[in-house]
């Protein structure tokens, strides 16, 4: 199960970080443009709504395929309207989870992105709770070998 560290309303609060205005081309390199740097504000990045949105740490395995690794930094938008599809906070029965929602006719679906974990069907409304729809997800690409844990840290 991917389980959620909360780290309470917090924001992106680093200040202001250049972006470079060019191409970073994955596949074949083509010769570098010139390129302009402005500084941008992270939470106008990531988030469409930052009063509403907080930050939490995944916590597990089970939504690998989703790209959500151990560790990673969810944000989580609270104001968006979670549709069928989205991958979302949800609190059944007192616990957090991250999962996929699939809404049935008459139950709701907590699926995860790892064959090795089932599904949390839910037939009782009352004993589920979405707390909002995961927006962009955070995770290191060298940090884990250079600096343990990462290095976005909270």
């Amino acid at each position: 199960m991917t389980n959620l560290l909360l780290l309470g309303d917090v924001r992106l609060d680093a200040g202001l970080i250049p972006f470079i205005d060019t191409l970073l081309v994955c596949g074949f390199p083509s010769p570098a443009d010139d390129y302009q740097s402005e500084l941008v504000d992270l939470n106008r990045l990531m988030l469409r709504h930052p009063d509403a949105s907080f930050l939490a740490r995944a916590v597990g395995e089970s939504m690998r395929g989703a790209g959500i690794h151990d560790g990673d930094v969810l944000a989580v938008d609270r104001s968006m309207e979670p549709r069928d599809g989205d991958i979302v906070v949800a609190c059944v029965e007192g616990e957090f989870t991250v999962k996929r929602l699939r809404q049935g006719i008459d139950s709701v679906a907590l699926v995860a992105e790892n064959a090795a974990f089932e599904p949390i069907v839910v037939r009782d409304q009352e004993a589920l709770r979405i707390w909002g729809v995961v927006v962009a997800v955070l995770h290191p690409l060298v940090g884990e070998r250079r600096r343990g844990k990462g290095y976005v840290r909270m």
